[in-house]
């Protein structure tokens, strides 16, 4: 439905023929509309969604790929149920209006972790500080695009936020009076869009606004097809014809980005806001924050790149991360654009992941996102930026593209057995591991015999819709969505328990749930576990020390067949250890170390169970609790393989396993 009679309608611009037409007209025009950009013989997909794209470019000269474009960039078509983004964006085409939809508190500073993670220098975090919701005056125009677009067009701003079909127009409306702003033609031709596309990005540099105009040309060029949230198959045909022109970005305005000391790749908008290491008064050298000077790779190896999701919006983050007080991961990634910032150089240790261990090898990168919101939401934009950043660092550093190097928070292992409940869940169920790899160039495929030991979980991402509940509200049902994860059974049956964590849930202190920020009964696109049982069309998977069960229909499969190192209790052990951490064996500590205990995490790797592993490591521990050292590196000689356990990897030593298959 469109505007009530009385909604104001703006006056034709001098020159230039009014936008408004009546239904009749519009709808002879979309019936018209060739595919601006299309290849020939191609054939757009018709919907609701699709008519409403024809029409917007029709009524408003944007050429329909170009408004496709921008879409797919923004929200990949989606509607999400009207819900904002964390940039206070609606619809497919991210209207804005963030005074309405600014989030709360964020993930790091809800008490039950300690983002160390390391018991020697145990992390006191302080109680952040929410920022106040502004007035939408006091925001800058790239944040309030809802309330512009209503105004252009002479819809109702909640008209623009539920109906897709108003935002499309709502979206179009500004893409032309950017057009016209600066001083571009209304052409059919893509190519003479491109600073209309950089500034519809609300980039507030040319860096970022050029990456997503790149993005946007780069997928008219290749052309996108996809099923939409709401069910619709979309189709953008392919244009190799469509080309970016970089010179109309002088006309944008936008400031230039200072990009120096940042370790990021050419293609990635980046700029360099540090970490402040700095000693915060007091006799005690042990008093600082928020990282740890280090020399990596020359004095310990970088074999993990850490995924989170802020659980806070940008401003927040960045005044987190510039706490001197607070704690400090190696980038944050900007949900409507991509922006990255980078915060501590690789060759020092963030205190992000909660386990020493992982933080000492690993890199941390935010994603500016909500994990129990999806809809508010992980746009393209940062699925190619992050994808972008992380394929860099890989390369960089040697870290192999897979899930038991590119490691989700939500993986990370507790150090000990009280550490479990208290480790993070993010990004959550709702991230789509498949559609990310496939960006990195690292997709998930088949590559061994269907009946094979291993197993890859893969399931079809937009109809795999499990139930959650939790999102806004304890108990109540999640709206459905798609999901990355398969929901795990203790037999063959939908009607069967969930299996146990015992370390969530020790003794008789309750039961895994479907909760969102539950992971105890959740395996994830692209972990590799070994098969346990078959039975009809369901898997059963060692997990956790038990026989966990999924759905994987020969129809329509959640798990793919893979090849994987596979381990298992030596002969004559009933059972093996696992740790959250591969720490060195007492005897190598040096004096002036303290030994670190390595107490087993409470999951029984019993005799006939296997587990897929990961890496050998050889142990090490990083001692670093004074302001300015570079600390000590401990090395051991008792080697280590990491497996993945359940929904989060563990460590076994390499003495109390055998490699049974690869």
């Amino acid at each position: 439905m469109r505007g009530s009679a009385t909604a104001p309608t703006p006056p034709p611009e001098a020159g230039r023929p009014s936008r408004r037409r009546t239904a009749q007209a519009v709808a002879a025009a979309a019936l018209l509309l060739p595919l601006l950009g299309a290849a020939p013989g191609a054939q757009a997909a018709q919907g609701p969604l699709s008519d409403a794209f024809a029409r917007a470019a029709a009524e408003y000269e944007v050429p329909r790929s170009v408004l496709l474009g921008v879409s797919y960039l923004e929200s990949r078509w989606d509607a999400h149920a009207g819900l904002p983004s964390v940039s206070g964006g609606y619809g497919p085409m991210h209207l804005t209006d963030l005074s309405g939809a600014l989030a709360e508190a964020p993930h790091h500073s809800d008490g039950a972790e300690d983002p160390r993670g390391d018991e020697a220098r145990p992390l006191v975090v302080p109680e952040a500080e929410g920022a106040p919701v502004p007035e939408p005056s006091e925001l800058p125009g790239h944040l309030r695009t809802l309330a512009t677009a209503a105004e252009l067009t002479g819809l109702p701003a909640a008209e623009l936020r539920d109906d897709p079909a108003a935002n499309v127009e709502g979206g179009a409306a500004l893409l032309a009076r950017t057009q016209r702003e600066l001083g571009l033609p209304f052409s059919e031709d893509p190519a003479d869009w491109y600073a209309a596309v950089a500034r519809y990005s609300g980039a507030r540099d040319s860096a970022t606004a050029a990456m997503f105009a790149q993005d946007v040309f780069s997928v008219i060029s290749a052309g996108q097809e996809r099923v939409t949230d709401t069910g619709e198959r979309i189709v953008l045909p392919a244009d190799p014809r469509a080309v970016a022109d970089p010179a109309q970005l002088e006309r944008a305005g936008l400031r230039k980005l200072d990009q120096d000391g940042t370790e990021c790749p050419a293609t990635l908008a980046c700029e360099w806001i540090p970490a402040p290491y700095q000693h915060l008064g007091g006799d005690d050298p042990g008093d600082y924050g928020n990282h740890d000077l280090a020399n990596r790779p020359e004095d310990q190896s970088i074999d993990y790149i850490v995924v989170h999701s802020t659980e806070a919006t940008w401003d927040t983050t960045l005044m987190l991360v510039q706490r001197p007080d607070y704690l400090a991961w190696h980038y944050s990634i900007r949900s409507d654009d991509g922006h990255v910032a980078q915060h501590v150089k690789a060759r020092d240790v963030g205190w992000h992941a909660g386990n020493w261990y992982v933080n000492a090898h690993s890199i941390g990168v935010e994603q500016e996102a909500f994990l129990a919101q999806p809809d508010a939401w992980f746009t393209e934009s940062l699925y190619r930026s992050s994808a972008r950043l992380v394929k860099y660092l890989a390369k960089q550093h040697g870290v192999p593209l897979d899930r038991q190097h590119i490691l989700s928070h939500d993986a990370i292992p507790g150090v000990t057995p009280g550490n479990i409940p208290g480790m993070h869940t993010d990004p959550g169920p709702y991230w789509d591991w498949a559609h990310y790899f496939r960006l990195m160039g690292a997709p998930f495929h088949r590559n061994a015999n269907p009946h094979g030991d291993v197993v890859t979980i893969r399931p079809d991402y937009a109809s795999n819709q499990p139930v959650y509940t939790g999102c806004e509200r304890a108990g109540e049902a999640c709206a459905p969505h798609g999901s990355s994860e398969v929901r795990l059974y203790s037999a063959p049956s939908e009607d069967a328990p969930l299996v146990k964590d015992v370390g969530l849930y020790p003794k008789n202190e309750g039961r895994t749930t479907i909760g969102v920020n539950d992971v105890g009964a959740r395996a994830s696109t692209g972990q590799q576990y070994v098969v346990a049982e078959r039975a009809g069309d369901w898997t059963a998977i060692w997990y956790l020390g038990q026989k966990a069960w999924f759905r994987n229909p020969a129809g329509q499969p959640t798990a793919i067949p893979t090849k994987g190192l596979v381990v298992t209790p030596k002969d004559g052990r009933e059972s093996v250890p696992v740790y959250g951490r591969a720490y060195p064996e007492a005897s190598a500590y040096p004096a002036g170390v303290p030994v670190q205990s390595l107490a087993p995490l409470p999951y029984v790797f019993a005799a006939g169970q296997r587990y897929v592993a990961g890496d050998r490591f050889h142990p090490e521990y990083f001692w670093n609790t004074t302001y300015g050292g570079r600390g000590t590196v401990v090395r051991g000689q008792d080697d280590y393989y990491q497996i993945q356990l359940g929904h989060r990897v563990a460590f076994v030593k390499v003495s109390d396993v055998d490699v049974v298959a690869r």
